[in-house]
């Protein structure tokens, strides 16, 4: 069978083609989907803070605020992994990656915020300005390290 180089793949000229496009086009959708959970989370976020700190009370802020979420989602949820080398074959069983574990902790952080400002909206809650001003900068610090995540991720691949 023939075979073409397309990307850094090679495949072969039978039904491959369809099935990696299939595959391409599925990942894609994922990609998507993950960016507007982070718009999401950054609009829920946005909302409670805004309604909170009259400074924040702006348009602007929550397309801020989901724009950084779409970002940190997208880039940082779906890393690409370092090949695993056990200690047999020259790599270390212990040594971290450092952009799985940031992009871990950062959607935790994210996720965690997105939830509590969801209780307070709903709930309608009225928390002390220091959980507020906590649920922000938790939410930054997430959105934040999924980025940076992403970033380290796909420049070593």
């Amino acid at each position: 069978m023939k075979r073409f180089p397309c990307g850094a793949l090679d495949f072969e000229l039978t039904g491959n083609v369809m099935r990696s496009r299939v595959r391409k086009s599925a990942h894609f959708l994922e990609r998507i989907g993950l960016a507007m959970a982070g718009a999401a989370s950054g609009l829920f976020v946005g909302a409670h803070v805004g309604s909170s700190i009259a400074v924040l009370t702006t348009q602007g802020f929550l397309a801020v605020m989901m724009i950084a979420g779409a970002i940190g989602f997208y880039l940082g949820i779906d890393t690409p992994p370092v090949p695993f080398h056990g200690p047999d074959q020259g790599g270390s069983e212990r040594k971290i990656d450092s952009a799985e574990f940031l992009s871990a902790v950062g959607t935790f952080l994210a996720a965690l915020a997105a939830f509590e400002s969801v209780i307070v909206i709903v709930l309608r809650e009225n928390p002390h300005m220091f959980w507020t001003v906590m649920i922000m900068l938790g939410w930054v610090v997430g959105v934040t390290m999924q980025i940076i995540a992403g970033a380290v991720a796909r420049m070593r691949a």
